[in-house]
């Protein structure tokens, strides 16, 4: 019990350090995927964080993978967004270009 509850820890800190990496490369460039993969770590790490506190299993309850299907799926809806076809006229975005801009109009910060 004390090993699990350990590694539930340093998973959800794990999990809480990376979606601050993402929330900071949203913030540079407000790009929804990024915004997307922060939302989903912190899910993790807020359930990874209530099932050490609680001492529940991580395996054996269907909650845990309701939760985690859902971050996948919200992650697979940002990349299916991100990457989808312009509408009829519009002009598809280029990631060099979106890049090249985000750092050329003063977004990227020291």
């Amino acid at each position: 019990m004390l090993i699990e509850g350990f590694s539930q820890g340093f998973v959800a800190t794990a999990s809480l350090i990376a979606a601050m990496f993402f929330l900071r490369f949203w913030t540079r460039t407000r790009d929804f995927l990024f915004m997307a993969f922060a939302i989903a770590f912190a899910a993790e790490a807020v359930t990874r964080t209530i099932t050490a506190v609680e001492g529940i299993p991580d395996t054996g309850y269907s909650w845990v993978y309701v939760e985690r299907l859902c971050e996948y799926l919200f992650i697979l809806f940002a990349i299916l967004r991100k990457n989808r076809r312009p509408r009829r006229g519009g002009r598809r975005s280029n990631i060099a270009e979106d890049h090249e801009t985000a750092v050329y109009s003063g977004a990227r910060r020291r």
